[in-house]
């Protein structure tokens, strides 16, 4: 029989940013925030820090450094690298998702060690493609019973680590943490990297590979830029005020940081049922009511929204197959409003097959069709030839990977990386045969604005 984990009861806050500010300045610090209180489709926020392991992946090869130990390079695919470092499995927690593990991201460019891939896109972002913590401890807030946990593996002592939390007096913590912080960060304007001729012409060349008969939707996405100086952690705390989202997630890192205001789910594992919530479909909000109830229902009955979000549906349903039975598509086309914009999500589930496991589930899906399109390994052959820069981390996915063989994992869209000085953000959106070109140029800014806006309004008149 698996041992437990240990868990005892912390101070529960409505905004998890106090136990973040906690942790901060501990080593490796992690956040997979539901955005509460302003988003309702979230519940728990997971947040963990001093990892005893952390694995890097970078092109063809994985650097894995433990804690006190020179660092070890492997060539083995990432996927089994992160299956050998998973620690001894575990019970799991019957309200509490996290069983300590692994927390971290999988970048879009991952999927060239998954497929094989053209290399035409500049890599000009430094950020690994994978990067995971592995951790013995986690903070875990639950929201919809307003209680917070310390959760830690068996054989670690409780005590003296939630005495070492408590120390660092978290109803003072985010105050402290945003004076101490004070005005360090601030930002230029952002500068969109493709004129609306260029992103026309990709489009219209898009146009032509549906029409010809390569694919049958292709996603398409523009990147923005913009310079920074200070503390990333600033810009994550501002945004999730502004765009408050079920998955978001912040991870600093060596070299910068991501910033993630995710609405979307990937793929979700808990006690054998795997679940993936494709996005499909976005109209913008607006501030007249009647306006905004007229762009809701003129999505929600839209056929080329609907037609867009059943083909990604096709595509996971069988992305699922390949790790389950009993597929089920038991929600489609459903209405989900952000503070920016409306979306159509549906629900596909599975149940995973006996002899399969939450990685085997990642990597027969990754990366998410509804950030490829289908059919997926064509759709990312164009994606490279049309968009200049790789994706970085945008499009690939947060989360994490329990000890008891949950997981729980995001689609990376509504995300900044921080890198070296400059914070990049990425828009985009599906592009199907009735297309029209100045529309999806307008939704492409329509999702993203919102984040550029927000960081320029708080920050860039700061020193």
């Amino acid at each position: 029989m698996r041992p437990s984990p240990r868990v005892c009861s912390l101070p529960y806050f409505v905004d998890s940013a106090h136990w973040f500010a906690c942790l901060a300045d501990w080593e490796a610090p992690v956040w997979l925030d539901s955005g509460h209180p302003g988003s309702h489709y979230g519940r728990f926020d997971i947040l963990a820090a001093e990892p005893h392991t952390q694995l890097t992946g970078r092109d063809a090869h994985c650097d894995i450094q433990r804690r006190g130990q020179p660092s070890e390079r492997r060539e083995s695919p990432p996927l089994d690298v992160v299956r050998e470092l998973m620690p001894a499995p575990l019970s799991p927690l019957a309200e509490i998702p996290f069983a300590t593990g692994a927390i971290g991201y999988f970048g879009y460019d991952l999927a060239r060690r998954l497929e094989r891939l053209p290399e035409q896109a500049a890599a000009d972002i430094t950020l690994p493609d994978l990067w995971l913590g592995f951790y013995d401890w986690a903070v875990v807030q639950d929201h919809q019973t307003a209680q917070a946990y310390l959760v830690t593996r068996p054989e670690q002592d409780i005590e003296p680590l939630r005495a070492r939390l408590l120390a660092r007096e978290p109803e003072k913590a985010l105050e402290n943490f945003l004076e101490e912080t004070g005005n360090r960060f601030n930002i230029n304007a952002f500068k969109a990297e493709l004129s609306a001729y260029s992103y026309h012409k990709k489009l219209n060349r898009i146009l032509d590979y549906i029409h010809a008969g390569d694919c049958y939707q292709i996603n398409l996405a523009q990147r923005f830029h913009a310079d920074y100086q200070g503390n990333p952690a600033r810009a994550f705390l501002a945004l999730r005020q502004a765009l408050p989202s079920p998955f978001s997630g912040f991870i600093p890192l060596a070299d910068g940081a991501v910033i993630s205001l995710s609405p979307e789910r990937f793929i979700a594992l808990h006690d054998g049922q795997a679940e993936t919530r494709p996005i499909k479909g976005t109209a913008p909000r607006r501030s007249d009511p009647e306006a905004d109830r007229a762009e809701a229902q003129a999505l929600a009955q839209s056929a080329k929204n609907r037609a867009e979000n059943l083909m990604i549906v096709d595509l996971l349903r069988n992305d699922l197959s390949k790790s389950c039975h009993n597929v089920r598509t038991p929600k489609l086309f459903e209405l989900q409003s952000f503070a920016n914009v409306h979306h159509l999500v549906s629900t596909v589930t599975g149940e995973l097959n006996p002899d399969a496991d939450a990685l085997t589930l990642l990597g027969g899906s990754f990366p998410g069709g509804s950030i490829t399109g289908a059919p997926k390994v064509r759709a990312m052959e164009i994606i490279e030839e049309l968009e200049p820069v790789r994706r970085s981390v945008y499009c690939g996915s947060l989360g994490y990977l329990s000890a008891d063989g949950n997981m729980d994992t995001s689609i990376a869209i509504r995300t900044l990386v921080c890198n070296q000085g400059r914070i990049y953000c990425w828009g985009g959106g599906g592009i199907v045969a009735d297309s029209e070109p100045e529309s999806e140029y307008e939704e492409s800014w329509n999702k993203v604005r919102v984040l550029m806006e927000t960081l320029e309004r708080e920050f860039s008149d700061k020193a």
